[in-house]
């Protein structure tokens, strides 16, 4: 994919720039709500692929549902948690949106995880009432998105200042036909999406707010990686900058029911 792809550059999940952030942001939900609760959670993970954030939510305690399109991603998912040692606790199923309803049956979920798929989904709003609709009282939704900043503003720095104007006024937010991503959000819409269904947001953080800026050669030891992490943490949550968030590659939401 083009310079928004998002980029693992080592590291687990934990650690990775892709997922470090939104990583210890559920994590930390998922402890909170398993204490409360005093069980494992029920977790579905829309679009989870090959398990990226399925595996580690197992290895957790968590019973785990990826439901995908995909065929070789939910094959890449169950050697995966194979070898992890979690094929009991995580589930796929190959499908989408309109699944949702018939796998929560009357078991209401604790937390939906849709992470990278808005983007690609025939009709969000009616993808995230989907998500709102099978979590139990008390609940949460977990909804990474791109943002349309972060694209206009690497655009503008590769010197494509058609593609950027392109993405900055398109309904979209692509930058031109050749934009291989279907749509990006304002985190403005996005929070109106998950507030239609009745959710209340509790946390919007930006995500990736200078890592896919940086040169991979600048980002060449753990410590490095470590210190970029600390920034992008520092800079997202900072009191009197909270408009960097919105340069944030993505945005994450997260919606109690």
């Amino acid at each position: 994919m083009a310079d928004e792809q998002w980029r693992t550059r080592r590291g687990g999940v934990e650690t990775a720039l892709r997922t470090s952030a939104v990583w210890a942001s559920v994590r930390d939900l998922t402890e909170r709500q398993q204490t409360h609760l005093g069980r494992p959670l029920r977790v579905i993970d829309l679009g989870g692929g090959t398990g990226g954030l399925a595996v580690p939510l197992a290895e957790l305690g968590h019973d785990v549902t990826v439901v995908d399109p995909s065929p070789d991603a939910l094959a890449s998912l169950s050697r995966r948690s194979a070898e992890r040692g979690v094929a009991e606790r995580v589930t796929a199923v190959q499908g989408d949106a309109d699944s949702l309803a018939e796998l929560a049956g009357d078991q209401p979920v604790d937390l939906v995880c849709c992470h990278g798929t808005l983007e690609v989904v025939d009709d969000p709003p009616a993808t995230v009432a989907a998500l709102a609709a099978v979590l139990a009282p008390g609940g949460h939704l977990s909804l990474v998105a791109a943002q349309r900043l972060a694209v206009v503003l690497a655009r503008v720095l590769a010197g494509q200042f058609t593609q950027a104007h392109a993405a900055l006024t398109s309904p979209d937010g692509r930058w031109g036909s050749a934009d291989p991503l279907p749509r990006r959000f304002d985190a403005s819409d996005l929070r109106a999406m998950v507030e239609q269904t009745g959710l209340t947001v509790v946390d919007e953080h930006g995500v990736r707010l200078f890592s896919d800026l940086v040169p991979s050669a600048l980002i060449d030891t753990e410590a490095e990686r470590i210190a970029l992490l600390d920034l992008e943490n520092a800079a997202s949550r900072h009191p009197d900058f909270g408009f960097l968030g919105q340069l944030g590659a993505a945005v994450h939401v997260l919606a109690r029911n």
